[in-house]
C-alpha cells in the first residue's frame, strides 16, 4: 500500500495540546486501511506523527504554527551547552530494548507525567494509557534506558522508519534538572541513528510559540518540512 492510494480525513475540531485558548484539527489517514510501518515511513516524510496506533498531522484553519523537523544526524555536531550535557551524564549506560510494558518504567513515567503535567489529560496515566500512547501492534518500536549505577533516570522512545529514528517521547527522573536528561536523551537518539546507518532523527512539530517545543531549534542543524519541501532550518528567510 502507497501513501499515494489512501484517503485523508479530516477529523472535528478539539482543544489544541500545544497552544492555550486554541482549537485544532488534524488530518488522518483512511482508519480501514491497516497501517504499516512501510506506509508509515512514506507518511513521517510528510510530516505526520504517530501516537499510540493513531496517524495524524495537524492542519488546523488559520494556524500553522506545527511545523515538522528533524536532525539530519551525520551532519550534527552538539554545541558548547550540549557538549557540557553529555560530559555531566558521562556516567551512564544506555541499552537499546524491544518496546514492551515494564513496571520500572511505567513508575517513572508516572512520576515524570505528574511533576511536569499535573494540570493536563495527561495527569495521573493508568498501565493502558501508557501501553496505548507509547507503542502498538504495528510499530517498530525501541525503548533506551538510561541508567546511572543501575538506577533508572530516563526512558527514550523512539520508532525505526526507513529513513531513521523517529523520537516518540522521553520520560526521566523529574527532581534532577541539572542532568539536562531531556537534551541528553535527544543526544543519545542522533548517537543511535548515525550507529544505525540511518539518516535523520525525526523530533515531531517544532512550535515557536510553544515552550515546551521551542527546544528543537537548540539542535543544529535542523530540516523542517514547509510547502511539502524539506529545508534546512538557518536558511529561511
Amino acid at each position: 500500500m502507497s501513501f499515494l492510494n489512501i484517503s485523508l480525513y479530516l477529523t472535528t475540531e478539539h482543544d489544541c495540546g500545544y497552544l492555550p485558548n486554541h482549537r485544532a484539527t488534524n488530518l488522518v489517514p483512511d482508519p480501514r486501511v491497516a497501517m504499516t510501518m512501510r506506509l508509515y515511513s512514506q507518511l513521517i516524510e510528510l510530516g505526520y506523527r504517530r501516537s499510540g496506533s493513531h496517524t495524524y498531522r495537524p492542519h488546523c484553519r488559520n494556524c500553522s504554527a506545527c511545523i515538522p523537523c528533524r536532525i539530519p544526524a551525520h551532519r550534527f555536531e552538539p554545541n558548547r551547552s550540549q557538549r557540557r550535557c553529555l560530559q555531566t551524564n558521562a556516567g551512564c549506560t544506555i541499552a537499546r530494548l524491544k518496546a514492551g510494558f515494564r513496571n520500572e518504567h511505567f513508575e517513572l513515567y508516572q512520576r515524570y507525567i505528574n511533576a511536569r503535567h499535573a494540570d493536563g489529560n495527561m495527569a495521573n496515566p493508568t498501565a493502558e494509557d501508557y501501553r496505548q500512547f507509547l507503542y502498538c501492534d504495528w510499530s517498530d518500536t525501541y525503548f533506551f534506558e538510561v541508567r546511572e549505577q543501575q538506577r533508572l533516570l530516563a526512558v527514550a522512545v523512539c520508532d525505526r522508519v526507513d529513513s531513521g529514528l523517529s523520537a516518540v517521547y522521553s520520560f526521566f527522573q523529574p527532581d534532577m534538572p541539572k542532568r539536562g536528561l531531556g537534551t541528553y536523551c535527544i543526544l543519545k537518539m542522533i548517537e543511535q541513528t548515525k550507529h544505525l546507518g540511518l539518516k535523520y532523527l525525526y523530533l515531531g512539530y517544532l512550535i515557536h510559540r510553544s515552550d515546551k517545543m521551542r527546544y528543537k531549534c537548540n539542535f543544529q542543524p535542523l530540516e523542517v518540512l514547509l510547502d511539502q519541501r524539506w529545508r534546512d532550518y538557518h536558511q529561511l528567510p
